[in-house]
């Protein structure tokens, strides 16, 4: 039956790469760090970024006259004022910065405009943290004018100043605003300490971030090059600063399509790490799940296994069973066996992290529901299994899609209900993500279940190759679609819109594939609405690069 080949076609075509979002749980932002005697330029990794995705910037580090830019992978990139009884300034001499004295090359004299710039500084990140962004804009301003009155206009605190306002404007999407600043404050560093200097790397590392958030690939990849270039030569290649740049070029390179440049960055990042004795911390697994899916990508699947095999090692090792992490990195493990047939032991990692999500999660929870369409798809596919005397797996794999289906609809159902009633101006980035999971998974679920009754008939070796429970789940997989499309972000989502096409496409070859044995049950005009749908979905995934197939 060609809609039966076509539809496990691409439900196998779904297995090469995770669909993350359907397994990942919400990313907190670390809570900033200050490094102990930063004085002395020491740059440190431990809370590291390493997602896909990573928006982290630098924390820049302010000392007297020195004003020392340290990397720190967390969010935001603000400048702090540290108060330590003394440390060491860029020309070697000891200088005291917790009063802001006149030190011996006279470029720092405290006064009230210094005291000033960082009371208002202090208090505008802590302001800025809360996500009070509006008072903390103010405060930022009158920070950075307090700066140029009491350091100069070109002074290093300046910049730091300038940095602090990009930073929040680029949290509110003030793009046009951000950029400049960012710009300014390397330029003021560059002045100071010159074009080569540490202090200018992180800057740059920093802008590279904002490019990078924006998609704006070609000026993050030359920034970072930039960066990288100036963190090898002053750090040297076995620093971990160095290495974190190296992997977020890799990462750049990657969305740019250029997988073996990128692998090579992201693999000497790794190497850096576990060289320095962080092989198992968290940011070097996090670099591992960016290698492994750039195997998937290029098809290389065995040597994702592998990668995903030590990521989870180490997390059963760091954290056990009993976090949300290792059942996430098991999942991902799974996923990747049911692609290379290892359907067995991958039904025995599904299980395992279902057992694990239901004893840390309510049963009502995304996950679970994620897991129950995972499990059901690996029973659907044992075929060793799957005989004309034996279809307790079919039956198993449809309670497990029932339950995916009831639990991802009530998710979507109330999450649109809370909305309603909170009457507010937005949501967090994270509602919205699990409220486009839950549809995607309610939908997947519902193409899964039309697919099995299909295998079902198949088994039974049935003369009609039309079977209605099919054709429901394929119309409930669409009325599901339009039930929630008028949530502007669901319908904007091009994963949602993805699997809503599938769903179509799946319909309407079921519908071709049986007109001739009975004309009455798809007309003409109905299969043709279908079609000019499906050509209407696949033109507003062209223009967002999403997936059409």
């Amino acid at each position: 039956m060609m809609f039966l080949r076509q539809a496990s076609a691409n439900l196998i075509k779904r297995f090469r790469i995770s669909p993350q979002f359907l397994a990942a749980t919400p990313l907190h932002r670390s809570s900033p760090v200050l490094l102990p005697n930063a004085g002395q330029c020491r740059f440190s990794s431990e809370l590291g970024s390493g997602g896909y995705f990573s928006d982290s910037f630098r924390w820049i580090f302010l000392f007297g006259p020195a004003a020392l830019i340290l990397g720190v992978d967390v969010s935001p990139a603000l400048a702090e004022e540290v108060s330590t009884p003394a440390t060491t300034g860029s020309d070697g001499v000891d200088v005291e910065i917790s009063g802001l004295r006149k030190i011996e090359d006279g470029s720092v004299v405290s006064n009230i405009h210094t005291s000033k710039w960082r009371v208002f500084t202090d208090s505008g990140r802590d302001l800025f943290l809360q996500g009070k962004l509006e008072e903390a804009e103010k405060l930022f301003l009158s920070a950075l004018q307090e700066a140029k009155e009491g350091f100069g206009d070109r002074d290093p605190h300046v910049a730091s100043a300038y940095n602090n306002l990009a930073e929040l404007y680029r949290v509110k999407k003030a793009f046009d605003k951000a950029e400049p600043m960012y710009l300014e404050a390397i330029i003021i560093l560059e002045e100071s300490f010159g074009q080569e200097d540490v202090r200018v790397a992180a800057a740059l590392h920093n802008l590279g971030q904002f490019y990078l958030m924006q998609r704006k690939l070609e000026q993050a990849r030359g920034v970072y090059e930039r960066a990288l270039k100036i963190k090898r030569r002053v750090l040297g290649e076995a620093h971990p600063d160095y290495a974190d740049t190296m992997y977020h070029l890799g990462t750049v390179l990657s969305l740019q399509g250029k997988y073996k440049d990128s692998e090579a960055l992201i693999r000497d990042s790794i190497r850096i790490l576990e060289d320095g004795g962080q092989g198992e911390s968290m940011i070097c697994t996090k670099r591992m799940l960016q290698l492994a899916q750039i195997y998937i990508i290029t098809d290389r699947i065995e040597e994702a296994e592998s990668v995903l095999r030590k990521i989870l090692h180490i997390m059963e090792l760091a954290k056990g069973w009993n976090s949300l992490e290792t059942v996430i990195a098991a999942e991902r493990l799974a996923l990747t066996l049911q692609s290379l047939g290892n359907l067995k032991e991958a039904q025995e990692l599904l299980k395992r992290c279902l057992d694990a999500r239901r004893a840390l999660l309510p049963e009502n929870h995304i996950q679970i529901a994620a897991n129950l369409l995972h499990l059901a798809r690996v029973k659907m596919f044992d075929s060793s299994k799957l005989n004309k005397s034996n279809v307790a797996e079919l039956d198993m794999a449809k309670d497990l899609l029932s339950k995916s289906i009831s639990v991802a609809r009530g998710n979507l159902v109330r999450s649109v209900r809370e909305k309603g009633n909170k009457q507010s101006y937005g949501e967090s980035v994270t509602t919205v993500r699990s409220r486009q999971s839950a549809l995607i998974i309610l939908l997947q679920s519902l193409d899964a279940l039309s697919l099995l009754e299909m295998k079902r008939l198949e088994l039974e070796d049935s003369k009609d190759p039309y079977n209605s429970e099919a054709e429901s789940a394929l119309r409930g997989c669409i009325s599901a679609y339009k039930e929630f499309v008028n949530e502007k972000s669901l319908s904007d989502a091009p994963g949602v819109k993805a699997e809503y096409l599938l769903c179509l496409k799946h319909l309407v070859d079921l519908l071709s594939d049986n007109r001739t044995t009975n004309k009455d049950r798809s007309s003409n005009a109905a299969l043709q609405e279908m079609k000019d749908e499906i050509k209407r979905v696949e033109v507003e995934l062209s223009k967002k690069g999403g997936r059409r197939s």
